[in-house]
């Protein structure tokens, strides 16, 4: 899936929180990817990273899939088509809600 070209739907904007966790603020635009399953069943989470504010769609490419170490939960990193971050920048980035889980970064 890296360096596919994808479009993302929005359901936690930037500047949202989480609907169950009420103290979890969304720093980037963070969707899905319609029509796509994950190893979970579902379809795969997604963050936005390089877009200042939030959008209901998005259309980019997909520079890298976080696997949780202790979960069958991935996340895709989708950006402007322009754009690349390395992995540092990445973790920078998801760190909000990552810190929560033993993750790997796959570019």
């Amino acid at each position: 899936m890296i360096g596919k070209t994808v479009t993302v739907i929005v359901d936690r904007p930037l500047g949202s929180y989480h609907p169950k966790h009420k103290d979890l603020y969304y720093p980037v635009n963070y969707g899905y990817i319609e029509g796509v399953m994950a190893l979970d069943g579902e379809e795969p989470d997604t963050y936005i990273l390089g877009v200042d504010k939030p959008v209901e769609t998005f259309v980019g490419k997909v520079i890298a899939i976080i696997h949780r170490e202790n979960d069958v939960e991935d996340k895709w990193i989708v950006v402007p088509k322009h754009l690349s971050f390395t992995k540092e920048e990445i973790l920078k980035q998801v760190h909000f809600q990552k810190q929560y889980f033993k993750i790997t970064v796959v570019t």
